[in-house]
């Protein structure tokens, strides 16, 4: 079958990498893609936000599965356009988007259906928030509740901090998205990215990854989309993941049907590991990025076939996912002035070089153009390095002497990522392959 992929960034490069290799792929699209995607996919030129015309192509191109990357294309209704036009659809429909797109459709969600998360409050003017934080100690967690590029969370240690972060989301620091907030109490405990497969009705584990959302080295910074990942990740024991099905994500699924919204696709939830067991942060609708990366590194079948079975209501019917014991590590290179004011233009060489030097390596597009023959940078994240290997440091080790083979003076990237799963190594503790 035919392949519409939907999406530019190096979430879609991985995705792009894995359908590429299916039997029951024929030809593999992209809208609108990037250099890195193009060695994949055949690139079209096609506005993803007119609904109108992605259906038309796909009725001009025998489209059999049209795989959505981005939340913005779900939550703006893509997949109800396309549905209602008769194709298959990896992604969620608009209204089991809200998942994603509003934090208050999901906390609701938690609430009516007794799934453990953060305290919170949902606000839509500015007194009543600056109010609210009466309400909460410190730090406090301050979010933006619509779409906001994954950089509409504000962690606050003070109250100055706090209100400061309420005034610029109701100021229009985060555009629409802060037209109301959630103030959230803060949770303590390590953070881990959980992911699910599920066609509305049955449900597949999908991996587990944890992210580093901080710009600066120790988690420091403010957050970005995302400097690095790797998976599996050992703190989401056998036991954590059973409790987290059985608590989080069966119920939420479960009553997404029940209200007459099924969600079908990928949940991705943001976890927080606290003394009293999983609590789910957020909901993302869509792979993570950079956490897709490194699940398409491990993941073994055919992603084609396991997605469009997902997209038909036939899950039950496909074997579980598997994936390789080896574990993957991501680095994300990213434009010098990320995540505030990335340059971009500057260009990037020695890609070749540094693929040579790690077989079990790969360089995925994240933000780059073409100019003159010449990778530049177009984005804040510019490239993906990942690496696998048998543990996380060594995987970690490979994915840094990737990085030093490339030649680009205008980017930047952590030095340690998967810090924390490379302390519990040194110290002999053991890692959960999952």
């Amino acid at each position: 079958m035919n392949i519409l992929l939907i999406g530019s960034g190096g979430r879609e490069h991985a995705l792009a990498w894995k359908l590429a290799q299916s039997e029951v792929c024929d030809t593999l699209f992209a809208a609108p893609g990037n250099p890195g995607i193009a060695q994949e996919a055949q690139l079209v030129d096609l506005d993803i936000n007119d609904h109108a015309a992605v259906v038309a192509f796909c009725r001009d191109n025998a489209i059999g599965l049209v795989v959505v990357g981005p939340e913005a294309p779900l939550v703006g209704g893509l997949g109800d356009s396309l549905r209602g036009a008769g194709f298959a659809v990896f992604g969620p429909n608009q209204a089991a988007a809200q998942l994603e797109g509003s934090k208050s459709f999901t906390k609701e969600i938690c609430r009516a259906a007794n799934i453990p998360t953060a305290g919170y409050r949902h606000l839509t003017n500015k007194s009543d928030a600056f109010a609210a934080l009466a309400d909460f100690g410190l730090p406090v967690v301050i979010k933006a509740d619509g779409l906001a590029a994954g950089k509409g969370v504000i962690i606050a240690e003070t109250q100055g901090e706090a209100r400061a972060a309420i005034e610029d989301m109701f100021g229009g620091g985060f555009g629409a998205a802060g037209a109301s907030v959630v103030i959230e109490e803060f949770m303590t405990g390590e953070e881990v990215s959980f992911f699910a497969l599920t066609d509305g009705k049955n449900i597949a584990a999908f991996g587990s990854a944890q992210d580093h959302k901080r710009v600066g080295a120790g988690d420091t910074g403010p957050n970005t989309g995302g400097m690095g990942a790797y998976s599996p990740a050992s703190v989401l024991t056998p036991e954590y993941e059973a409790q987290v099905m059985a608590e989080i994500i069966r119920p939420t699924v479960d009553y997404m049907a029940r209200r007459g919204m099924p969600y079908s696709g990928v949940l991705f939830a943001g976890l927080m590991l606290t003394s009293g067991g999983p609590r789910l942060i957020e909901y993302n609708a869509r792979f993570g990025d950079p956490e897709c990366q490194v699940l398409m590194m491990r993941f073994k079948g055919d992603l084609a076939a396991l997605m469009l079975a997902v997209a038909t209501g036939r899950l039950a019917d496909v074997p579980p996912p598997e994936f390789d014991n080896m574990a993957a590590l991501i680095v994300v290179i990213a434009a010098i002035g990320y995540p505030a004011a990335p340059e971009k233009g500057g260009v990037i060489s020695g890609l070749d070089r540094a693929l040579a030097q790690t077989p079990k390596g790969k360089l995925f597009h994240a933000g780059t153009a073409m100019k003159d023959g010449a990778f530049v940078a177009s984005g804040g994240r510019v490239l993906n390095a990942v690496a696998m290997a048998a543990t996380v440091t060594a995987a970690q080790k490979k994915a840094y002497e990737m990085i030093d083979h490339i030649d680009f003076p205008w980017g930047f990237c952590r030095r340690d990522i998967g810090w924390r799963e490379v302390e519990r190594e040194s110290r002999g503790l053991p890692s959960a392959q999952s």
